[in-house]
């Protein structure tokens, strides 16, 4: 059983998608299979207006959005990241974002590439660097 499950218990979990996108698949796998939650999917027919009515900030957007337990999820964040936020419910903070897409974040594993990254609080509060990877 995954390390995050216990935050995961009775909180849904919705990922909002271009259809086209296959990454955003990978990625809900991985969340799925690290918190031990049901991700239901979204095909959106304009992820752009979707994101707009999130307030996720333009700089920090990237293919996929997850609401979950009011939160945002922009782009591959990981699981633990996830399961930090649910458990802290930092006060000012809307949601985590990783901004693009890099190379060996959740979802966009290419065998040894790798890239250095950070997921970023966003919300009332302002950003901050919530974790690096």
């Amino acid at each position: 059983m995954a390390a995050c499950t216990n935050v995961a218990q009775a909180t849904s979990y919705t990922m909002h998608r271009d259809p086209q996108c296959g990454c955003c698949e990978a990625w809900a796998d991985h969340v799925s299979d690290n918190m031990d939650a049901r991700v239901a999917t979204v095909d959106e027919p304009d992820m752009s207006a979707f994101k707009d009515a999130q307030n996720v900030p333009q700089d920090l957007r990237s293919c996929h959005t997850m609401i979950v337990s009011g939160y945002v999820i922009e782009g591959h964040v990981p699981a633990d990241a996830i399961a930090k936020l649910l458990r802290e419910r930092p006060q000012g903070v809307d949601g985590l974002a990783v901004a693009g897409m890099p190379l060996g974040s959740p979802g966009m594993e290419m065998g040894a590439q790798r890239q250095s990254y950070e997921v970023i609080a966003f919300g009332d509060a302002g950003r901050r660097v919530f974790a690096r990877y």
